[in-house]
């Protein structure tokens, strides 16, 4: 009988770890094809996860391919990341920012959560280089919680990943949650105009290149992060290389999502994972969130004790100067029609929410440059 043993030492090895993060995966599973939660993303998280949480797995190790992708493609260089931010940028329209620069000013009132969440953490008793990973969730930005997390040597990159993605995906039922919350329904009834005024494509050339030197300069540990997403506007915005643009958005994207979905599952290993620090972490990965979301709102309530009555900002606008595009500008729509089926915030909502994607990679540069300067890098 010894010489079939092989047959049963991997059910014999199982843990109610390994099990619960089996439960974990094909709740990700469910979220993606049931409800339609960010398919691309939490389909191969889920599924990863139980790759590794098979006991004796051969995805993991010194010759597992799982591991392999994780060491090259995110711990040496931050690579996935980083392509994957090429074709984010080649699929934004910064038109809409462009012609109403003051939506401009939501891409940074809308990071308020990451900076709120980062102290909650401290006082919690999270180092520090673990309590600026976590605030990163606040962004709603996969890969910019994954980047900082993983520079930070966060112990908790798993958990960071998974709630980034997941409350990004849940965008349609916090942020509703959160606005209503601050907001009265005649605020949410205000409606803004939409005029539009000309953007040239000298300008369109020109921008990405611009906040590219700006960063730099200003927050140089977001460089990456910024570079790469302007580096995709620019093929977009350039006119000369369509093909690349598409495949940016395309193929591109889609091969670099699937397989940072299933590399991140690496850090959702049942011994790294599912400790109490997990639970935690995403608590406040939901705090962040919602904060950022209400910073937004009573930012844009704020200038309105300054504007005159035919000016105002309706305050959910706000709301979507979070990084999650364009998922946080239609439910801004989305909940404007509802209180007015004339209200049509879409544009403005659009220029807030490409403005958030600006304001979270230079946040999470922001939170790189002072780790670097209180010396955890």
């Amino acid at each position: 009988m010894n010489e079939f043993s092989f047959l049963t030492q991997g059910i014999a090895a199982v843990t109610w770890q390994m099990a619960l993060m089996w439960l974990v995966g094909a709740l990700l599973i469910w979220l993606a094809i049931k409800k339609d939660f960010e398919p691309a993303l939490l389909l191969p998280m889920g599924f990863g996860a139980i790759l590794v949480n098979l006991p004796l797995s051969g995805v993991i190790g010194s010759n597992g391919i799982v591991e392999w992708l994780f060491q090259k493609g995110i711990a040496a260089s931050e690579a996935f990341p980083l392509l994957l931010f090429v074709g984010i940028g080649a699929m934004i329209d910064f038109g809409p920012l462009l012609s109403n620069p003051r939506m401009l000013l939501f891409g940074g009132a809308a990071q308020f959560g990451i900076f709120f969440t980062v102290a909650m953490a401290v006082l919690l008793g999270f180092p520090m280089k673990d309590a600026m990973s976590i605030g990163v969730i606040g962004a709603a930005d996969g890969p910019t919680s994954i980047l900082v997390s993983q520079v930070l040597k966060s112990g908790y990159m798993g958990a960071i990943a998974v709630a980034a993605y997941s409350y990004m995906a849940l965008v349609p039922i916090i942020q509703p949650t959160a606005i209503r919350l601050v907001t009265t329904k005649h605020e949410r009834m205000i409606r803004m105009p939409y005029n539009p005024r000309s953007v040239s494509k000298t300008t369109k050339i020109l921008f990405p290149i611009i906040v590219t030197m700006i960063a730099g300069l200003i927050a140089p540990q977001s460089l990456a992060l910024v570079g790469f997403l302007m580096f995709g506007n620019l093929i977009r915005e350039c006119g000369k290389l369509e093909t690349l643009s598409q495949t940016a958005q395309g193929p591109l994207a889609n091969l670099i999502t699937i397989f940072l979905g299933i590399t991140i599952a690496f850090q959702m290993r049942a011994d790294v994972f599912v400790q109490v620090g997990t639970l935690v972490v995403m608590a406040l990965g939901l705090v962040a969130f919602i904060f950022d979301t209400i910073g937004g709102v009573l930012f844009a309530k704020a200038l309105n004790l300054f504007l005159p009555k035919d000016k105002k900002i309706n305050p959910m606008v706000g709301g979507a100067g979070i990084s999650a595009f364009p998922m946080s500008a239609r439910v801004i729509q989305k909940m404007a029609l509802k209180e007015d089926n004339q209200n049509h915030l879409l544009m403005h909502a659009v220029g807030a929410n490409v403005a958030g994607q600006i304001g979270s990679v230079i946040a999470g540069g922001i939170i790189l440059s002072f780790a670097k300067l209180w010396g955890m890098m």
